[in-house]
């Protein structure tokens, strides 16, 4: 076992169970042995080697003064960090663990984001839950806590605050398949705590604690679970060290009753924070985000992900963003003032860490300086009666320029970035340490002088006076010269072209000056303690003007956008409502030519079921009536002519999914629980996207769940819903369901060509241009022309040649060829078991004759394929069976002719059922008049 400093750093680290420990050994501080390593591996540091007791270590250091960014980067990549400070004994020195740095609980970040410490809490094994959730951002001492109902908000909470650190309680750790599940969700970390942190007494002790005794029915937290995961994560700072809890003043209730549902999967389908790739560009809050201050964009990254239902506070929202999107001026001044100021919240949290430096200091002084410069921005303008003047009358003014004036008469203006070697106050401040500066200058003085007295006294050449850490203060001689010193010079180094000096004069010297630097910097640093406690103690001061600032840079942000896009105003109704004209989708109107189109949802006409060809605007049309929804939730003006919005209680999507194989679930089996999360979650207040239901599964079953899930949102749960969808059978339920209607977007197709409209239109679509999406995509033109053969031949309900794979039959490169024997096969598409069979009689069957398949569960054998892609082995056989076919019906007078022809012509599975009637009923009186 090794003795020594490598034994004590051993004996140290077992106390903790920290990943790496930092050792402080005089002025560095130093990693040993398996930490040396990781670290050097992890941030490219030098390893030496220490040796110890005939044994030798690796070691790795870094100084004293540079540790903040070491360790910062460690706990940004997921390691626990433990700090262990040299503190002075009668003996010498020993050292101790002042502190453990983990995910949750780093302050030293320059990430705009929030940085949250999270605490879940379950009572008993039923996975359903209820779940008590803490949420703590150490970096600006914002403290949340809730009770959510289920596995599915738990997850939706954790997706949106998105903790840097995880703490699970004894219940929560032991459940692998839900630790798990928040593992996937989440970039952080989770940490096991000690389990009588949760224990309901313990946690409500240090609740109680922190924030009084009655603070908690205060606030409405009647929840014991919400309770117990307060107390964990209170536990958990104290016991890190991070020394932020003074910093920790407000304990804030949230709840679902004032907030609107968004759960994990919308808030990735509306790609509210990041698009379905990850990226922040391209986002919704990247699109709005026009704030100028860190906490002003936090704030607006709330209010995106977490939309309100308080009608008041929404109005008073909307209020503010009119007014300042109509006051350009102002506006922009009142951003220019904004753009100064620094993140408040996050200084108050570093203030009673103890861990602010001068500088910071001076950013608090600065920011508040900006108080009354904000004020004057509002004054005498169009927003002097708006809610903005009301959110800078929140800010206690007198107190914020005291303490303006305090730093603003004690802080150096531009002080050194360490803390205890001298300049970071004032001359003037404090007395005592005026004069030991002036003592300390003046014998500086001397020893600035001392080299010029040397000279002109000795007669010397090439003389100079410094010092260094080795030889403390020397006179420094040239050789040419150094023969020449007098007797009284003492030679203490011979370098290679001069010698050093010392004298007894000027050691006592060095001595009083050492003196005085100590007395100094002592001083100095207890007087600076002093003023950063003084700031400490006004953190909520500072919390109440960050909060402030944040707000207004939120609401300008949000007005900046407005007036530069023709955004709107939305008109919040009482009743259940969506009535848009002309909106847009915020995201994508950015970047391309946008369509707008109306949309309306209401008591009679509550849901809409969405069809038309792919990459036609389906999904961009749903998608900007939730995010219109969601933006009037956040207070935020709307991409739309007109908007008159109904408030929800939630916002619930179901996109398009990908396999998530690994986790052991298929697209299918994803679409299917996200679309359970939605039957069980949705009410009548909230609006439901549903894009595509069904599709992942054979037809008859997909389409069987998409029509049970039709009538039961309809019946059942009543939301107001938009379902887009290829299956049109669906389109038929708007004849039965009182509230359904069908909207198609539009397409123009002529001489051939077809152009998507992106135009929404009353009545379904009659057709997918499935074919003609395969050839915008690139799909190689001989893929595209066969699969518009296949397409024509089910159409019209006749048999399909299966032809061969082997390439070299006589096709060119890349073709359709035949067999390699040249032989080819007729089959039949069966809807009902979706599969091809083969057909024993190419030409025999017509359609819906006995045993053909025909009709809607199959198409009827006929002739061969045109072969127009195909083999030219059957064109012979093609061309029989078109002239078996146009003989046939020559056998009628031309009148009914034609109406055969329409009726060949008519594609019954893209024809909607009441034109479909209305046609058949023409053609029987057609044919009516001819017999």
């Amino acid at each position: 076992m090794p003795t020594g400093i490598v034994g004590e750093f051993l004996d140290l680290k077992a106390e903790t169970d920290a990943d790496i420990l930092a050792m402080q050994c005089g002025d560095f501080y130093e990693f040993f042995a398996d930490d040396a390593e990781l670290v050097a591996d992890e941030l490219d540091l030098t390893v030496s080697q220490k040796s110890s007791h005939g044994s030798s270590y690796p070691m790795a250091g870094v100084p004293l003064s540079e540790l903040t960014p070491y360790v910062k980067a460690l706990v940004e990549r997921g390691y626990r960090v433990a700090v262990a400070d040299q503190y002075e004994t009668e003996d010498g020195h020993a050292r101790e663990i002042t502190r453990v740095v983990t995910p949750g609980t780093l302050l030293e970040t320059a990430d705009d984001d929030a940085r949250y410490l999270a605490a879940i809490v379950r009572e008993g094994d039923d996975a359903d839950g209820p779940y008590g959730l803490a949420l703590a951002d150490v970096t600006t001492g914002r403290f949340l806590v809730t009770e959510v109902d289920d596995e599915g908000d738990l997850r939706a909470e954790l997706y949106r605050f998105d903790p840097a650190e995880v703490l699970p309680g004894p219940r929560v750790r032991n459940d692998d398949r839900l630790l798990g599940a928040v593992r996937e969700d989440l970039s952080g970390s989770v940490s096991v705590f000690d389990a009588e942190a949760f224990a309901p007494g313990r946690a409500k002790h240090a609740v109680r604690e922190q924030f009084g005794r009655e603070t908690a029915d205060s606030v409405g937290i009647d929840s014991e679970l919400a309770l117990r995961a307060a107390g964990a994560v209170l536990g958990y700072v104290e016991e890190t060290g991070a020394g932020v809890l003074a910093s920790i003043t407000r304990l804030t209730a949230y709840g679902d009753g004032d907030h609107v549902a968004v759960d994990a999967t919308t808030q990735r389908n509306l790609e509210l924070t990041e698009t379905m790739r990850g990226d922040a560009d391209g986002s919704l809050f990247e699109t709005v985000d026009h704030t100028v201050t860190a906490a002003g964009g936090r704030l607006l990254r709330e209010w995106i992900t977490r939309p309100r239902r308080d009608r008041e506070e929404l109005n008073r929202r909307l209020d503010a963003v009119e007014a300042l999107a109509s006051a350009a001026l102002a506006r922009d001044r009142l951003r220019e003032t904004l753009g100064d100021a620094y993140d408040l919240e996050r200084l108050a949290a570093r203030a009673t860490s103890g861990s602010a430096g001068a500088r910071e200091l001076l950013s608090v002084r600065d920011s508040l300086a900006l108080v009354p410069a904000l004020a004057d921005a509002v004054s005498g303008t169009a927003l002097a009666d708006s809610p903005v003047a009301a959110v800078l009358e929140r800010i206690d003014r007198e107190r914020a320029a005291t303490l303006h004036d305090e730093l603003a008469d004690a802080l150096a203006e531009d002080p050194p970035k360490t803390k205890t070697q001298g300049g970071l106050l004032r001359v003037g401040y404090d007395g005592e340490l005026d004069e030991l500066i002036a003592r300390h200058e003046k014998a500086n003085e001397w020893l600035d002088r001392l080299a010029e007295r040397e000279k002109r006294q000795y007669g010397l050449s090439h003389v100079t006076v410094d010092r260094n850490k080795t030889d403390g203060y020397y006179i420094q001689v040239g050789k040419s010269a150094a023969d020449g010193v007098p007797e009284h010079y003492r030679e203490i180094k011979t370098l290679k072209n001069s010698k050093r000096f010392v004298t007894d004069e000027l050691e006592e010297r060095e001595r009083e000056v050492l003196r005085l630097e100590e007395a100094r910097g002592e001083l100095e640093y207890e007087l600076f303690e002093e003023l950063r406690e003084r700031v400490a103690a006004d953190a909520e001061l500072l919390q109440d003007v960050g909060r402030a600032v944040a707000e207004i840079d939120a609401l300008a942000s949000l007005a900046t956008h407005a007036a530069g896009n023709d955004w709107t105003r939305p008109e919040l109704a009482d009743e259940r409502r969506l009535d848009v004209e002309a909106g847009r989708h915020p995201v994508v109107e950015r970047t391309t030519d946008f369509v707008p189109n109306d949309l309306r949802l209401d008591g009679e006409r509550g849901f809409l079921i969405v069809t038309g060809p792919n990459m036609s605007g389906k999904s961009t049309y749903m998608r900007q009536a939730a995010l219109i929804q969601l933006l009037a939730q956040a207070g935020s003006f709307v991409p739309a002519r007109t908007a008159t919005v109904g408030l929800v209680d939630g916002i619930y999507t179901r996109v398009g999914a990908l396999d998530e194989l690994a986790q052991g679930r298929s697209t299918f089996m994803v679409e299917m629980q996200e679309l359970s999360n939605i039957l069980h979650s949705a009410t009548a207040d909230s609006i439901v996207i549903l894009d595509e239901v069904g599709r992942g599964t054979a037809t008859y079953d997909g389409i069987s769940i998409a029509w049970a899930a039709t009538e039961y949102l309809h019946n059942e749960v009543r939301a107001r819903t938009l379902f887009a969808t290829h299956y049109h059978e669906l389109t038929t339920l708007a004849d039965h369901l009182p509230r359904v209607e069908n909207v198609h977007v539009a397409v123009d197709k002529r001489d051939g060509e077809v152009t998507f409209l992106r135009t929404v239109r009353d009545g379904p679509t009659n057709r997918s241009y499935g074919v003609h999406v395969a050839d915008l995509a690139g799909v190689p033109a001989p893929v595209v022309s066969r699969a518009g053969t296949v397409l024509d031949r089910l159409r019209e309900e006749k048999a399909i040649e299966a032809k061969g794979g082997a390439r070299g039959g006589g096709g060119e490169r890349g073709g359709f060829t035949g067999t390699a024997d040249g032989d080819t096969k007729q089959v039949v598409f069966d809807l009902s078991s979706g599969s091809f069979s083969e057909s024993d009689d190419a030409e025999s069957t017509a359609a819906g004759a006995p045993g053909s398949g025909g009709g809607r569960n199959g198409a009827t054998p006929g002739s061969a394929s045109d072969g127009a892609s195909g083999s030219a082995g059957t064109a012979e056989t093609a061309g029989a069976a078109e002239t078996a076919e146009s003989a046939e019906t020559d056998r009628f007078d031309p009148e009914t002719r034609a109406v055969i022809e329409e009726l060949a012509d008519v594609d019954v599975a893209e024809t909607a059922p009441v034109e479909l009637l209305s046609r058949v009923q023409e053609w029987q009186e057609r044919l009516d008049e001819n017999r």
